[in-house]
C-alpha cells in the first residue's frame, strides 16, 4: 500500500514523549520526514533514534516553544533540511492541577505559553512558507475540556478552551490559501502527563482507578490511537476537512457515564 505521507515533511512539537512520540513514530511510518521538537533534548534525540532504527528519517529540534526565536529556529531547521513544511503538528502541552487562587502568575503564564502562545508563534513563523508553497496542515492539540469545565484546572481548561476556537479562526483566515487548521481533542489518554498528574494525589493508583471509571470503554487511551486521528488528519483522507475538532476520548463526553 501506498504511504499516506510520503514525500511530506511534519513538525510535531511535544514529541519527546506520550502522544508526540507516537505520532511522529506513525508519521514517518508513512513516510514523512519528521522534525521532532520538544524543551526535552534526550527525549527529542530518543524518538529520533526509533524512527531511524525503524528505517524513517528524522531529526531533533530542542526548542522551547513559548519563546519565539527557538520557535522561529525550529521551523527555520526544517527548512533547511528538508526544504518546506506540509505539516504543523502544535502538539506541545501541559498541566497544573491548583485552584485559581493558588495559581501564581508565572504558572498561568507558563500553562497559556505552552499551550496557546506555542501555537500562536508556530503558526505565525510556519504560515508564510505553507503560503509561498501552495498549501499545509496545521493540527493543534486541544482537549476534552475545550468543551467543558475540569475540577481544580483552571488554567489548563482556560488554555483549552483558546485552542479550539483558534483553531476555528486560523482555518477561516487560511482556507483560501489551501491550509487546512483543525484540532484533536483527546480524553484521557495514558502518558507521562497523565501519570505525573494522578502523582500528585495523595493515593494515585485511587486517583487513575477513579478516572478511568468514567471511560465508557473501560480504560485509558494509548497515544497512538490519538497518533491514528492525527494521520487522518494530516492525510488527503481530510483534504475537504478543516475548522473542526476531532474528539477522541473513548465516550467521555457522551454523556455521564455510572457503568
Amino acid at each position: 500500500m501506498p504511504q499516506k505521507l510520503e514525500n511530506r515533511v511534519a513538525v510535531i512539537t511535544g514529541a519527546a514523549s506520550g502522544m508526540g512520540r507516537a505520532t511522529a513514530l506513525l508519521f514517518a511510518q508513512e513516510g514523512a520526514s519528521v522534525v521532532v521538537a520538544d524543551v526535552n533534548a534526550a527525549g527529542a534525540q530518543e524518538t529520533v533514534e526509533n524512527i531511524r532504527t525503524a528505517g524513517g528519517k528524522a531529526i531533533a529540534s530542542c526548542t522551547d516553544v513559548t519563546k519565539a526565536p527557538q520557535v522561529e529556529a525550529m521551523i527555520n531547521l526544517a527548512l533547511q533540511t528538508y526544504g518546506r513544511i506540509d505539516i504543523l503538528h502544535n502538539n506541545a502541552g501541559v498541566i497544573i492541577v491548583k485552584f485559581l487562587e493558588d495559581t501564581s502568575e508565572e504558572e498561568w503564564d507558563w500553562v497559556l505559553g505552552v499551550n496557546v502562545k506555542s501555537i500562536f508563534l508556530a503558526v505565525k513563523y510556519a504560515i508564510p512558507y505553507m503560503k509561498r508553497q501552495g498549501g499545509g496542515c496545521i493540527i493543534n492539540t486541544a482537549s476534552t475540556g475545550s468543551f467543558m469545565g475540569q475540577y481544580m484546572t483552571p488554567a489548563y481548561i482556560a488554555s483549552k478552551g483558546a485552542v479550539l476556537l483558534l483553531t476555528k479562526t486560523l482555518s477561516l483566515d487560511y482556507a483560501k490559501f489551501n491550509v487546512r487548521v483543525n484540532c484533536i481533542c483527546p480524553g484521557a489518554v495514558d502518558t507521562p502527563m497523565l501519570r505525573r498528574h494522578f502523582n500528585k494525589s495523595p493515593d494515585p493508583d485511587l486517583a487513575a482507578r477513579r478516572e478511568q471509571d468514567l471511560m465508557p470503554i473501560g480504560r485509558f487511551l494509548e497515544p497512538e490511537e490519538i497518533a491514528e486521528g492525527a494521520l487522518y488528519l494530516a492525510s488527503d483522507a481530510a483534504r475537504g476537512v478543516t475548522g473542526t475538532s476531532l474528539v477522541i476520548d473513548g465516550g467521555s463526553l457522551a454523556g455521564p457515564y455510572a457503568g
